[in-house]
C-alpha cells in the first residue's frame, strides 16, 4: 500500500532522515520505534506533505505523493492524528469531527459516520457542544482519532497517541487502534511506548538519529535483547 523509497530529508542544514525505506501492506499495523529525535515523526510528516524529500520516492497504492500537497494526500485516502492532538480548541467537538469530513460532500454519510464516532468513542457523546480545549487529554486524544477518521482514510498515520496519558487511558486508546485496525483501517504508528507499540504491530522499524537501523516481523524484534534493553524497558 505504501513504499517509501530511500528518501532524504532536511531541516535546513540537519539531515534528519537518511535513506529511508518503510513498506506497510494493506491491513497492517506498522510502528516506528526509537528515542525522541530520532526521526519517527519527520517520516509521518513527511508521508503526509508537511515536509518535502531531498531525494528518494513515497508510493502509495501504486502512485508517486513525494511532492503532492497535504491537502491532495488527505483525498487519497492518508489521514494523520498528529503528535499533542492538535484539536481545534476554540471550536466545538461536534465542529472538530465536521472539519475531519471537509473534503466529502456526501453530507448523509457524514453524519452516519459522526454517530459512528460516538459509537466508538461513547466517551465523546456527552460532549458533543463542549469546546474541545475544554476537553481531558484523553478525551482530545479519542476526538483527534475522531476528526481523522471521518475523511474515511484507508492509512491512518498515528503520532504519539500515548503521549500524557495515564495507562489505563494508553490501553484504552491502543484497544481502540486495534478495532480500527480490525474494522479495514491499515495503520502507521509512531509511538515512544515501545511496548505497547510493538505488541499490536504486525511489522517494526527501529529507528536511530535518522537511519533504520532494524526492521522486522514484531514478534522478533520484540523477542530481541538489544531492542528489549534499548526501547522496551526490559
Amino acid at each position: 500500500m505504501l513504499k517509501v523509497e530511500n528518501i532524504n530529508v532536511y531541516y535546513g542544514v540537519i539531515h534528519a532522515l537518511a535513506d529511508i525505506n518503510v513498506e506497510v501492506h494493506k491491513g497492517e499495523i506498522v510502528t516506528l520505534i526509537g528515542a525522541n529525535g530520532a526521526g519517527k515523526s519527520t517520516i509521518l510528516r513527511t508521508i503526509s506533505g508537511l515536509l518535502r524529500t531531498k531525494t528518494g520516492q513515497i508510493n502509495f497504492e501504486g502512485q508517486d505523493i513525494s511532492q503532492m500537497k497535504a491537502q491532495d494526500i488527505v483525498k487519497l485516502s492518508i489521514s494523520q492524528v498528529p503528535e499533542g492532538r492538535r484539536v481545534f480548541s476554540n471550536m466545538t467537538l461536534l465542529e472538530n469531527l465536521e472539519l475531519g469530513a471537509y473534503i466529502r460532500n456526501d453530507s448523509t454519510e457524514v453524519q452516519k459516520d459522526i454517530e459512528k464516532i460516538f459509537e466508538r468513542f461513547p466517551q465523546l457523546t456527552k460532549r458533543r457542544s463542549q469546546l474541545a480545549g475544554t476537553l481531558s487529554g484523553g478525551e482530545q486524544q479519542m476526538l483527534a482519532m475522531g476528526r481523522a477518521l471521518m475523511s474515511r482514510p484507508r492509512l491512518l498515520l498515528l503520532d504519539e497517541p500515548s503521549m500524557g496519558l495515564a495507562p489505563l487511558l494508553v490501553k484504552e486508546i491502543f484497544s481502540i487502534i486495534k478495532e480500527i485496525n480490525a474494522a479495514g483501517t491499515t495503520v502507521l504508528l509512531v509511538e515512544q511506548n515501545g511496548h505497547m507499540a510493538i505488541s499490536l504491530a504486525h511489522r517494526a522499524y527501529v529507528l536511530e538519529t535518522g537511519r533504520i537501523t532494524l526492521s522486522g516481523d514484531a514478534k522478533e524484534l520484540a523477542a530481541s535483547e538489544a531492542v528489549r534493553k534499548a526501547y522496551l524497558g526490559s
